[in-house]
């Protein structure tokens, strides 16, 4: 091509403002005499590809090492540091229902490695292939880890997402009473909604959930946007505590938000989720409902099994490496880890490290954090740190009886099962809910609602009620390390499930095994 300029050009040739080359030499050439519009096209340029080089050339590594330790697993993960990497990793293996018993993290300067210390839900270590597998896909080089999932989406902890298909997410909060459950569930089924899947918590009175539904007739996603006006308009009703009235104002405290399937707020990994909408609610408590927590520790507090209970949260300075080092010692359990990275997280702190232990049935964890722009905390800071931390750790912790519940799915078995547990005056505390191949398989942690111990007639009651229809199994929670979980057959016909281990305060039922059978 000829490089000349002019109009006369001797070849015959067409003007060029400057030869047809590649962008990225076109931003060196120096054009005399230009307009504004001919250096347009002189900015900066940025290969894209090049962004993503150092990810190509350090993918994440994860290595799981069955022959240091002889009672536990070890999962190695190294990589790149970005923002966030830390609770995806915990997200991974805690979804897998792996305890978490020792650790040791470190992602200062650029790069990322973490050492956890792993068991599965028998207290054993991981050598089931498909679990293995499982992480290795997930915290590997092929797995989208650097790739800035957006929300943490996960299939396992999303309430069996992976199997319901397509759905509509509907997320509620609001102040907590016995048998709203029950009304959430009717209103559902009255306008034609199936409930797939959903999980509840409460604390502290007020309550939060994240049901997927489908329409009953069609079994798609409620796209209507009539449709969920309606809806929606209902379960504001219903979380207010009305029976009439418009639902309109804005001074209500209840909350409700609708997602479709594969929409930004359903990808969002549900626990993360449930602590996002309940952490809003931490400001308005008055943290008067508690035993203070230095009381606690110098023995001075009057109860002596809620002293055993409550988590102790400090908050120091390290002057000597510059960070906020976070403090927390609480009754050991499940996900406790998971809770506690993405508190922090969802505060925008970033965790730099940290080390997890046991002792006895103590989980101690030490975490040392600054903010995002690399300062540490301020005092005021450090206080509702404290504050969150503590509501977050409790929000799981249940007390009262189990119920599990597995049979064939139909609509409005959730509205009926639920009624029957206001009518024996007990009280849903937390629920998981979900479907798999047909199959309903629900857990409810009740109590009763006037806070006295659960009558054992009441016990047998939902056994004669519930068990006609559905597999019933009864657990006891433990209000103490040492008590024992009992259980009763609702169904003599039916099987005895294998029990899920000894459940205390602090472990929760996973449908990790029944998945497994039930898919094959």
């Amino acid at each position: 091509m000829c490089l000349a300029t002019q109009s006369d050009c001797p070849h015959g040739h067409r003007r060029e403002r400057y030869p047809r080359l590649p962008r990225s030499m076109r931003d060196y050439i120096i054009l005399d005499g230009g307009g504004e519009e001919e250096r347009e096209d002189m900015l900066p340029y940025f290969d894209p590809e090049y962004e993503n080089f150092s990810q190509r050339i350090n993918p994440p590594r994860v290595c799981i090492d069955n022959s240091t330790c002889s009672d536990c697993t070890l999962v190695k993960v190294d990589s790149m540091n970005k923002n966030g990497i830390l609770l995806e990793v915990v997200q991974v293996l805690s979804d897998l229902d792996l305890a978490i018993s020792k650790a040791y993290i470190t992602s200062d300067g650029g790069w990322f490695m973490d050492v956890f210390h792993v068991v599965d839900k028998q207290g054993q270590k991981v050598t089931d292939e498909k679990t293995i597998k499982h992480i290795e896909k997930a915290l590997g080089p092929d797995s989208n880890l650097l790739g800035g999932a957006k929300g943490g989406s996960s299939p396992v902890g999303s309430v069996g997402m992976h199997s319901i298909g397509d759905h509509t997410a509907i997320e509620l909060k609001g102040p907590d009473r016995t048998g709203l459950l029950s009304e959430v569930f009717a209103v559902l089924a009255e306008l034609g909604c199936n409930v797939l899947a959903a999980e509840v918590w409460t604390h502290r009175a007020r309550v939060a959930c994240v049901v997927y539904v489908n329409d009953v007739a069609s079994g798609q996603a409620v796209g209507d946007a009539c449709r969920l006006s309606r809806i929606e308009h209902r379960l504001r009703l219903v979380l207010r505590g009305h029976t009439g009235g418009d639902g309109d104002g804005d001074d209500s405290p209840a909350h409700a938000n609708f997602f479709s399937s594969g929409g930004a707020g359903s990808n969002t990994h549900v626990d993360r989720r449930l602590h996002q909408l309940m952490h809003a609610d931490v400001d308005a408590d008055d943290d008067d409902d508690g035993l203070d927590s230095h009381a606690i520790v110098s023995g001075e507090a009057g109860n002596v099994s809620a002293a055993e209970e409550r988590p102790v949260v400090t908050v120091e300075h390290c002057e000597e490496k510059d960070y906020s080092v976070v403090n927390v010692k609480c009754r050991d359990r499940s996900k406790l880890l998971f809770d506690i990275v993405c508190t922090l997280t969802d505060m925008h702190y970033v965790v730099s490290h940290a080390s997890v232990s046991s002792d006895g049935i103590y989980g101690i964890q030490e975490l040392y954090i600054r903010r995002k722009d690399g300062r540490t905390l301020q005092k005021d800071e450090a206080g509702r740190v404290i504050k969150c931390l503590e509501a977050a750790i409790s929000r799981r912790v249940s007390e009262g009886f189990t119920l599990e519940l597995c049979g064939r799915d139909r609509v409005g078995l959730l509205s009926d099962v639920t009624r029957v547990l206001r009518e024996h005056g007990l009280t849903v505390t937390r629920a998981d809910v979900t479907t798999v191949g047909g199959q309903a398989i629900n857990v409810f942690y009740v109590r009763d609602a006037s806070g006295e111990p659960v009558d054992m007639k009441t016990i047998e009651g939902l056994r004669v009620q519930v068990g006609q229809t559905v597999m019933l199994n009864v657990k006891k929670v433990p209000s103490s390390p040492s008590s024992s979980s009992s259980a009763v057959a609702a169904n003599a016909k039916t099987p005895r499930q294998p029990a899920s281990g000894a459940l205390s305060r602090t472990s929760f039922f996973s449908f990790g095994n029944l998945f497994a059978k039930l898919r094959a």
